[in-house]
């Protein structure tokens, strides 16, 4: 990844920025560039020293000024530019010790790095509000278990002025609604701490036992677990099936150390399941109900090539999955998502995370869903494993959805098949 410079006489070309990696540039989530044309500089973004951080380079002497940000943390995004007070607005994730490295702070960064003030406060994930002359600003912050408090600060230093309010979740709670449990275990390397949450049905009872569900999208183009405080859940009418439902990210998702994210590369079909498998098990520890010897595994598109890759490649752990939309092979998807992560020229890495080429190896209950009009996902993809099923002689089942698109899962009929399947699998 470069930035050139190009004298306009003579036509010579200097590399202000010169990036390498051995890996690959996650370009979609952690490109930025800005121009300060009033000094000469600019300000880029990356994972050089392995967390995501701003720099401040000298655009004549094309070298860096400045290491903005530091530390084991990352910039989750650049909201503004106060080129004449010389800081930065930034969002920040990991920033605070001990709490969930997936929550959002804000903060303010000096040009110069020698200062970062820390703008909001409050174990939770942050969303700003500001007045209209930029003094104040509302802080909105939850967490899957923590209704929304709401806060007003002022904007030089985070001071808090007043609490404004805090959700009254009483009359949700009232009904037997049960909040999401975060919970965190260390992952396959025994000392890198997983993420994920837990959730129990309504009429849950610790001595009894329930099949457990993992709702699973491994995409690393970001990281997928909830993480702000909702009412109500997608998967809600799973769990109150009697399932326990799970949601985790494992390493290969985005938004941690830069070693965290390289684990996917040329490598899509580890899922993080080494991870997910581990974090599992720690919970089924923590909570007995939890029964292991009833496992699925449910997603969508990416989600749907990791749940059929659980069967083929972890058949041992899970017994069953539902697989919708899945780009199953990485060669039949598109461009930019899949070279990102698997790089060009198309090789042998493509072929060992292909669910087509690892369709002999089904173990348990499959369950394939596809609309017959998807227009993100190739509905080939999805064919090409039945193919390579039917040609290993596997047993599985398939739902085609005629006038649907992309996630034909969600739509009514499919969320009641995919529940049926899953009764029929997994509950006694």
């Amino acid at each position: 990844m470069r930035v050139l410079a190009v004298e306009a006489q003579s036509g010579q070309v200097t590399a202000i920025v010169d990036e390498q990696c051995s890996t690959f540039f996650d370009y979609q989530g952690k490109l930025y560039l800005a121009y300060l044309d009033s000094t000469d500089e600019l300000l880029w973004m990356s994972e050089r020293d392995g967390w995501n951080h701003l720099y401040l380079y000298d655009r004549k002497r094309a070298r860096v000024k400045k290491q903005i940000t530091r530390g084991d943390w990352v910039v989750r995004s650049v909201e503004s530019m106060d080129v004449e007070n010389r800081h930065v607005h930034l969002r920040a994730m990991g920033l605070v010790p001990g709490e969930d490295p997936y929550l959002v702070h804000h903060v303010r960064a000096d040009l110069d790095g020698r200062k970062l003030t820390q703008l909001t406060t409050g174990n939770g994930i942050h969303a700003l509000q500001w007045s209209p002359d930029g003094n104040y600003f509302v802080d909105s912050w939850s967490r899957v278990d923590a209704p929304p408090v709401h806060v007003l600060r002022d904007s030089k230093v985070g001071r808090l002025v007043c609490k404004l309010e805090t959700a009254d979740v009483r009359e949700l709670l009232a009904t037997g609604r049960r909040l999401p449990e975060p919970f965190v275990a260390p992952g396959r390397d025994g000392e890198t701490l997983i993420h994920g949450i837990i959730h129990r049905p309504t009429d849950f009872d610790p001595a009894q036992s329930y099949p457990v569900l993992e709702y699973i999208y491994a995409g690393p183009h970001g990281h997928h677990v909830p993480k702000a405080f909702q009412a109500q859940h997608r998967m809600q009418a799973l769990v109150d099936r009697g399932f326990v439902v799970v949601q985790i990210d494992g390493m290969g998702t985005n938004w941690r150390s830069k070693a965290f994210h390289d684990v996917c590369w040329q490598n899509l079909v580890d899922g993080g399941f080494p991870d997910r498998v581990a974090w599992i098990k720690a919970a089924a520890a923590h909570e007995p109900a939890m029964d292991l010897s009833r496992v699925g595994i449910f997603g969508g598109s990416a989600g749907g090539q990791n749940a059929l890759a659980a069967l083929l490649t972890h058949g041992d752990f899970y017994h069953a999955a539902m697989a919708d939309c899945g780009c199953h092979d990485n060669r039949m998807d598109k461009i930019w998502w899949n070279e990102q992560w698997l790089g060009y020229p198309v090789g042998p890495q493509y072929e060992a995370s292909s669910n087509v080429a690892l369709a002999g190896q089904l173990e348990g209950a499959l369950l394939l869903i596809v609309g017959e009009l998807d227009r993100n996902v190739d509905p080939a993809s999805t064919m090409q494993v039945v193919d390579a099923l039917v040609k290993a002689d596997k047993d599985f089942e398939m739902l085609v959805i005629p006038g649907v698109g992309h996630g034909a899962s969600g739509t009514p009929y499919g969320r009641r098949r995919t529940a049926d399947f899953f009764v029929r699998h997994l509950k006694p």
